[in-house]
């Protein structure tokens, strides 16, 4: 079982985009509680590169930025590492700059789609080299607003989007399918940009300059889920996690817990740097029942879909994952990850076009699990082992992409 109460580490999303904003910002920036996970600190190195002064010092973050057209055209390659964030986000910052840079990946992110964020670049008057993997080369500068219709629910394209459109003349105007995570647009709005959002229409304007700010990087949602499927699944638990961020573009996971009867409840409730924040509490609840997640849900909850698959097999009846698609194109194929993990454990489970059912309370049996290199493959999986010995990974390092000590604190609070 699990107990205690305990904070997680700093929101991913929000510390790579605090590395960013402080970067092309006036003035001097402290980020507290950043995620020193490996793919924010591909962040840091890109920016440094070009030429930003960033300090470390513990889990604070200090970003002396050169304002708005500050960058500096970087005399080595730019290496995202298995950042997916990073590099989608930093091609419409490189798109408003006016000199040529090329980026790079692992194994993994030459293999993830990026010309979803080339198109509009392209379309705003950037001239990239690259059609749809790594490498990308960025020519920047002269950049015009448009009017862009996205295809797909990503909050990446959408941020790449805003991003360049501080540089670009006239307004940029983002019309989304599906309201997705909106870090960019409220941290945007504290370094002083004029952003509007109208329920799925973002318009911004040209910038002429950002200032600093200091951040408070709230505790990652997607990181907590994992204790919080731990705790609910596992007889006697009782865990408090504090200082959790919970904006409601991020919040599915805790909706689809309500419906499975999952005991979970916000307590402290409160705004930080303009995003709501708060505390978890979650207990074991033995009458877990199956549900459905579906497109109203899947842009909120994206990328706790393997661990809500763990959840489900705990649960009564059938749970439907369906408009999942993206999970595709992610670290790993994680449909296919997640059901070839659950089968190997004799699981019923059924793999869709985009997602998957499942059909709980089954008994499982050991397994070696294919992580896939995938640090949410091996998180959810992690989980597993809390009720079934024998769970053994292929790869532990992988978690330190998003993660650093996760399997030392769910030691830390198991009992």
């Amino acid at each position: 079982m699990l107990r205690g109460s305990f904070e997680i580490l700093g929101d991913k999303s929000i510390s790579h985009r605090a590395i960013m904003l402080s970067s092309i910002s006036k003035g001097k920036s402290k980020i507290s509680n950043f995620l020193m996970g490996e793919d924010c600190l591909s962040t840091i190195s890109c920016f440094r590169k070009m030429g930003i002064d960033i300090q470390i010092e513990n889990n604070e973050v200090y970003v002396k930025g050169n304002g708005l057209y500050g960058l500096k055209k970087p005399s080595d390659v730019l290496d995202v590492g298995n950042s997916g964030t990073t590099i989608r986000l930093m091609m419409g910052i490189l798109a408003g700059n006016d000199f040529i840079a090329t980026l790079i990946g692992d194994e993994s992110i030459s293999k993830r789609p990026m010309k979803r964020v080339i198109d509009p670049l392209r379309l705003m008057g950037c001239d990239i080299y690259g059609e749809n993997y790594t490498p990308i080369t960025i020519n920047g500068g002269s950049l015009k607003g448009i009017d862009y219709h996205m295809n797909i629910s990503s909050a990446q394209v959408k941020s790449a989007i805003i991003l360049a459109g501080l540089y670009a003349d006239g307004k940029t105007i983002i019309h989304e399918k599906n309201r997705s995570r909106n870090h960019t647009e409220i941290m945007l709005k504290n370094f002083g940009v004029n952003i509007e959002v109208d329920d799925l229409t973002i318009t911004v304007n040209k910038t002429n300059e950002l200032y600093s700010q200091d951040i408070y990087v709230p505790g990652d949602i997607s990181s907590a889920s994992f204790f919080i499927v731990g705790a609910l699944i596992t007889e006697g638990s009782e865990i408090l996690i504090k200082n959790v961020g919970l904006n409601d573009t991020r919040t599915g996971i805790i909706d689809v817990i309500k419906n499975m009867n999952g005991d979970i409840q916000i307590i402290n409730k409160r705004i930080s740097c303009g995003e709501v924040v708060g505390d978890l509490l979650v207990r074991y609840t033995k009458n877990l029942n199956g549900t459905t997640i579906d497109k109203d849900l899947i842009p909120r909850l994206i990328d706790e879909i393997p661990i809500i698959a763990i959840l489900a097999t705990q649960a009564e009846g059938e749970t439907i994952i369906k408009d999942a698609c993206e999970l595709k194109v992610k670290e790993s194929n994680r449909i296919r990850s997640v059901v070839e993990n659950l089968k190997s454990m004799g699981a019923d489970v059924t793999e869709l076009e985009d997602g998957m059912i499942i059909k709980g309370k089954k008994i499982l049996k050991k397994a070696k699990i294919k992580t896939y290199n995938d640090h949410r493959i091996a998180m959810a999986f992690g989980i597993m082992s809390l009720i079934y010995d024998d769970i053994l990974l292929d790869d532990n390092k992988c978690v330190d992409i998003s993660f650093p000590g996760y399997f030392e604190l769910l030691k830390k609070i198991s009992y």
